[in-house]
């Protein structure tokens, strides 16, 4: 009986044990990733991204000295990773587009007008192909766009 117990609590301990590792691991290569990111964009360490929130592996982060802004997105297939330096920018707005007919949101960005050129720039931080109608994402990554439009245009 008491082997039995044994087996038992050594199962249920590896098929606890695997998955945490696996989250774990997981974890440490993605903030190897975005400290790799984060080196790349700071231009010989110019840019110091102390300013940093992630959600929904979305990574904002700026520069409130040296006014520099990084956006680093993991969600889609691969990689992507926006940087400008909020110098050249003379105003930031959040950009809504919807459906016509139904409302539904279909994309939530971040639009930077430059200084010299007004050529606008976006930053896409919802996009609803690559959530599949996910309006718990919707939700939380329009009030992270919402957060962060004030936080840059703070930093104008």
């Amino acid at each position: 009986m008491d082997t039995s117990v044994t087996i038992i609590g050594v199962i249920i301990t590896i098929l606890i044990g695997i998955p945490i590792t696996l989250v774990f691991r997981s974890n440490i290569t993605n903030r190897a990733k975005i400290k790799e990111i984060k080196k790349q964009y700071s231009q010989n360490n110019h840019y110091d991204f102390e300013l940093t929130e992630t959600q929904n592996k979305k990574i904002l982060s700026i520069d409130q000295k040296n006014k520099g802004f990084l956006f680093i997105d993991f969600s889609y297939k691969k990689d992507t990773a926006y940087f400008v330096d909020l110098k050249d920018i003379i105003l930031c707005n959040l950009i809504e587009t919807t459906r016509s007919r139904l409302g539904i949101i279909e994309k939530v960005e971040i639009e930077l007008v430059h200084k010299n050129t007004m050529k606008k720039e976006m930053i896409p931080i919802y996009n609803i192909e690559n959530h599949y109608l996910d309006f718990n994402c919707l939700f939380e990554d329009h009030k992270l766009a919402k957060k962060w439009v004030a936080i840059i245009n703070q930093n104008l």
